[in-house]
């Protein structure tokens, strides 16, 4: 492609008038001269008698030289001579000259305002002036950075990437595993949900694989084609209830969070920014990737540690961490994400913000009931809690007498007490900002005891080989028990007797950040009795 055609320029309608009325007078319309900035004189390739207009790229744009101010006619020399003190072209770029030539023979000559030349020129400069700019549309539309509009929408589909509109409601619905159902679980695309009442129907628009081990896992909805527009919406967290489509292995149905509708389609700028990021991404294992996969499945990346990263936020090579804020109920579905993400060979570890916390529980039930039905009570009171906590946000806490209430509220329990808690929380590799502080100041003072130069350009060279040499620490997957995290009222760390009683709490503030609780609990925490007659 020769570069006029690579570098197009908006021709000004003005512009293309006088170059028509110069043409139609006899005259040299758009003369090509190369610009030299060692020359300020340039002969013209024929006699001229004056010059018209001068036009060309200055700081790469185009521009419109002025005459007696930009330049001057030298009739002497018949050439172009630029003024000392003008605007001047870009070096080695073309300039270009429309002027007279003195023995035209032209039988037009009147191209003064409202004669019938200048009106007929007018006419056929503004299709042309039309012509120039469909050209450049039809050039700026085959590029992401340029394109608007339906044409943006045609580049990015290569990518498989469609415009996000509020036509349909869209949210996220959570997959519970049945108990004791082993191997992997598929949720299709398209599988069928429902609200509580039925009243509005919705669909996965994307599979999702429930791995072995995994005990829940978040899939993307849409309303159907007849719940279009705000008919999809449901704002009631828990109203998606209903599979429609039974899943062997899938005991239950949620929503978290309710559906909703943009306030605006997806603008020119959001799709760009989002189509760049997709094509980042294609590039397994590259931070955009994850970060987008992150984005994608609800959450929000807040930090990350590579082998590239900050002294304080460096891994080993081979491996990232990733610290994402994200409700509990959608960790599992975005590890997975970032799981697929990854690239072989290199090791992803994706923690959070969280405070675990096991309780163990005695309880009363009522005599008579089967082995299955007391498994089935244990199943229950598990999922109360679990019901419970899945209710609380960021930084709110988890209180032991609201614990208790949804455990006496299962059926066929009689009486239940909580016998301990057990609370952990994850492993942030913090503080390494002090560790790095007590290397720096240790190896100062070393320096000086050693008779070192106590100059600027020794300490700085002291302070960057510690940088160097001093191990970040990295967090790992690992939990790390914290019993200040179980408080009394008094906000000490909670008695025997305070949690039996169940005046106590699970906190969820942690070094001043706002964190989340999560329940680790399963079958052989709950030790079920007979109510003795």
């Amino acid at each position: 492609m020769n570069q006029p055609t690579v570098t197009l320029i908006q021709r000004p309608y003005q512009e293309i008038v006088d170059d028509v009325l110069t043409a139609i007078v006899g005259g040299v319309v758009n003369e090509p001269i190369r610009y030299d900035l060692k020359r300020d004189l340039y002969p013209l390739s024929e006699p001229a008698d004056d010059i018209r207009g001068v036009t060309g790229l200055h700081e790469g744009k185009a521009y419109a030289f002025l005459k007696e101010i930009d330049y001057v006619f030298n009739e002497g020399s018949n050439a172009v001579e630029w003024d000392e003190n003008g605007t001047r072209p870009d070096d080695d770029t073309d300039f270009r000259v429309d002027y007279f030539r003195p023995n035209s023979r032209s039988p037009l000559t009147d191209i003064n305002v409202g004669s019938v030349t200048r009106t007929l020129s007018e006419a056929v400069s503004r299709e042309i002036n039309t012509v120039y700019e469909q050209v450049n549309l039809a050039y700026l539309s085959a590029f992401i950075d340029t394109a608007t509009g339906r044409s943006l929408e045609l580049v990015v589909a290569i990518l498989g990437i469609t415009r996000k509109t509020k036509e349909f409601a869209v949210g996220l619905e959570t997959f519970f595993r049945q108990a004791g159902a082993a191997g992997n679980i598929t949720i299709p695309e398209g599988t069928i949900l429902a609200t509580t009442k039925g009243d509005v129907i919705f669909e996965t628009t994307q599979p999702r694989t429930l791995q072995q081990g995994q005990v829940r896992i978040d899939a993307p909805i849409r309303a159907t084609i007849d719940f279009k527009g705000e008919k999809g919406k449901v704002t009631a967290a828990g109203a998606i209830s209903q599979l429609l489509q039974p899943i062997v292995g899938i005991t239950r149905v949620t929503n978290f969070d309710g559906t909703f509708l943009g306030t605006d389609d997806e603008t020119d700028e959001e799709l760009r920014l989002r189509a760049k990021a997709a094509l980042r991404s294609l590039g397994k294992a590259t931070l955009a990737a994850l970060q987008r996969v992150v984005l994608e499945g609800g959450g929000k990346l807040t930090e990350v540690w590579d082998p590239d990263g900050a002294p304080d936020h460096r891994s080993d090579p081979g491996s990232v961490t990733l610290l994402i804020e994200a409700e509990p109920e959608r960790f599992a579905s975005l590890n997975t994400a970032v799981q697929e993400t990854r690239a072989a060979g290199v090791q992803a570890l994706v923690i959070s913000r969280y405070v675990f916390f096991k309780p163990r529980i005695l309880a009363t039930i009522a005599p008579g009931l089967t082995a299955a039905g007391k498994l089935q009570v244990v199943d229950e009171l598990i999922a109360a809690v679990q019901d419970y906590t899945d209710g609380l946000s960021s930084g709110q806490p988890a209180e032991g007498q609201a614990m208790l209430k949804a455990l006496k509220d299962v059926e066929d329990v009689v009486d239940v007490k909580i016998v301990d808690v057990l609370v952990w929380r994850s492993d942030l590799g913090r503080p390494a900002q002090a560790t790095l502080v007590d290397g720096i100041a240790n190896a100062v003072v070393a320096s000086r005891a050693g008779g070192a130069p106590d100059d600027l350009d020794a300490l700085k060279l002291i302070i960057t080989s510690t940088l160097q040499e001093t191990p970040p620490l990295v967090p790992t997957n690992t939990r790390i028990p914290d019993r200040s995290l179980l408080q009394g009222p008094d906000g000490q760390p909670a008695t025997d007797a305070q949690i039996e009683s169940g005046d106590f709490r699970v906190v969820a503030t942690v070094g001043g950040d706002q964190w989340w609780v999560v329940l680790d609990m399963e079958p052989a925490d709950v030790v079920v009795e007979e109510k003795v007659s």
